[in-house]
């Protein structure tokens, strides 16, 4: 695991990090002029949102040609002076592959609907029952039916997403082959890195049946065997050809047996995978449009099962608080007030130290925050709208509703890089698509001149690269009935040396009594966000408000 262990990976969401021509719209030559911020941010690879042609009903995620480049984002001559100039500064690429469904607008569905058996037979396209109801009773993830008219036949399509996403038929052996050739093309590019959208629910049955219930319903397309197979089929025919390629699967609904069989190097599957559960502890009864103050209890227990069984099994995790479909977990599991600053670097080690490979949302490492909006108009997100009309259905107020959006929409992390405290954060000249709030306060410039986020997130690279316990050790929590410190140890089989990370994730502060091995011993401080002088541990320990601390147990 060690090359994996040693990666840093930073994700750039193209269309907020910095727009070029100010035009509103983050580009790809946006990126390739904040160069020497990425050289400076010492990350392997980039994992960037997809750029491809699309019509945008689900940012990019809804793809109309998986080979060329959107205007909207620039060229494809853009593209390769963007890997050149990265390659300079060893920085891998890694692209966003939305193969579980496309566009209704690529050419294959409106082949399909005009009447090309060969593209029908892409997608999963089924009669009405004969009672005139829909194929099945399954609901889209965006809200409403999974199905809709497919075009003037008898037919209707399946979309497990928005209805502009049809989901294509993996159990199609041409579906696959068109899978592969689409990272072959980009393999061909210079890319080596790629991160599989939702790549866990290709794994429908060929008849699909009514659910009983929402959990069961997931039950029947999530996580299902055939998934394992295509994924060896999909490694085989493409990045499994190249030993420097390193792919993350993102699993809906994930179980940690199936996780392990993902990512176990024996396997020939992928590299590493995300999984949400982590991100749910603040969902009211599993259900996501609530407001719910963050379990700490059970945010411990998730990581603590899916950190050593994965460890345990020789699975890889992929290690992230945030990304484009999370709102800011500095809001969620930190502090945007006084604690700020402790709160946003205790997350961040606390994450970074554990094993698996850690992931960087922008932002992220100047502790940005999510926008203060007022209104549903500052939205421009589908699943948020969605959610709000949901809401008030349901019986909200608008303002219940409102508040319930905002602090869950995904919008919250894909408002623009705030780069300077400037009317449009620096980012653009022209109003943004979204607009930015709070710069005045957090900002790029502000954070490199006398910020201390950013070079802390550096002491953090440079650990998982100087530091085989971190990149390479096992892991083993303890003080698992805390109620306020999340606490672990990495260690290596073959030596007696340790880490050991606490991190307390409140603002008040808090002592703990260590256990027997670790009372009383010499240390090195490797890490700490206050100022530590002291080189033993003691029988017991006080951490201050969202302090987070490691040590190096001397041999």
């Amino acid at each position: 695991m060690t090359a994996l262990g040693k990666k840093v990976i930073y994700q750039i969401y193209p269309k907020s990090f910095y727009d070029s021509n100010n035009d509103g719209i983050g580009d790809l030559r946006g990126i390739i002029a904040k160069i020497d911020y990425i050289k400076k941010l010492n990350v392997d690879m980039i994992w960037f949102n997809p750029f491809f042609v699309s019509p945008q009903n689900d940012n990019g995620y809804d793809v109309a040609d998986y080979y060329k480049i959107d205007p909207l984002f620039g060229t494809m001559a853009d593209f390769e002076e963007l890997v050149a100039k990265l390659k300079e500064i060893n920085v891998g690429i890694m692209l966003d592959m939305v193969l579980n469904h496309c566009s209704t607008s690529n050419e294959w569905f409106q082949k399909a609907l005009a009447g090309d058996k060969k593209y029908q037979d892409y997608f999963y396209l089924r009669k009405a029952k004969k009672d005139g109801s829909l194929p099945t009773n399954w609901q889209s993830k965006f809200g409403g039916p999974a199905w809709s008219k497919f075009g003037q036949t008898d037919y209707y399509y399946l979309h497990l997403y928005d209805p502009s996403q049809a989901d294509l038929d993996w159990h199609n052996p041409e579906v696959r082959k068109e899978a592969a050739k689409v990272v072959n093309f980009w393999r061909g590019k210079g890319v080596q890195g790629f991160r599989f959208d939702v790549i866990n629910v290709t794994g429908k049955a060929e008849t699909l049946v009514d659910s009983t219930n929402p959990v069961e319903e997931k039950a029947l397309y999530t996580d299902t065997p055939v998934v394992h197979q295509y994924l060896k089929e999909l490694n085989r025919a493409s990045f499994g050809q190249d030993q420097n390629s390193v792919t993350v699967g993102e699993m809906s609904s994930t179980t940690i047996e199936n996780s392990i069989e993902y990512t176990k190097p024996s396997e020939h599957e992928l590299s590493m995978v995300f999984n949400f559960h982590h991100l749910k502890v603040d969902y009211q009864n599993g259900q996501k449009w609530t407001k719910e103050p963050f379990d700490f209890m059970q945010l411990k227990q998730i990581f603590t099962s899916w950190q050593e069984k994965m460890d345990e099994g020789g699975g890889w995790n992929a290690l992230f608080w945030n990304n484009h479909d999370q709102p800011m977990a500095i809001n969620r599991f930190g502090a945007t007030g006084k604690y700020r600053v402790k709160s946003a670097e205790m997350l961040a080690a606390a994450l970074h130290l554990m094993r698996g490979t850690p992931f960087i949302y922008m932002g992220e490492e100047i502790g940005a925050v999510n926008p203060t909006y007022s209104s549903m108009k500052d939205y421009v997100d589908i699943e948020s709208i969605n959610a709000f009309t949901e809401l008030k259905k349901a019986g909200m107020s608008e303002q219940e509703a409102f508040e319930i959006v905002k602090t869950k929409s995904r919008d919250n992390s894909r408002t623009p890089m705030h780069w300077t405290k400037d009317q449009y954060a620096g980012f653009s000249k022209h109003k943004p698509w979204l607009m930015p709030t709070g710069q005045a306060e957090i900002n790029v410039a502000q954070e490199l001149k006398d910020g201390e986020i950013f070079n802390f997130y550096q002491k953090l690279i440079q650990l998982r690269k100087s530091e085989e316990l971190i990149s390479d050790g096992h892991i083993k929590m303890f003080l698992n009935n805390d109620p306020q410190v999340f606490a672990y140890v990495r260690y290596l089989q073959h030596q007696s040396q340790k880490i050991v990370v606490l991190s307390n994730f409140y603002g008040k502060k808090h002592e703990v009594e260590l256990p027997d091995g670790l009372k009383n011993q010499q240390v090195e401080i490797l890490l700490s966000n206050y100022a530590k002088t002291s080189s033993t541990l003691g029988e017991k320990i006080s951490l201050r408000p969202y302090e987070t601390l490691a040590v190096k147990l001397a041999k």
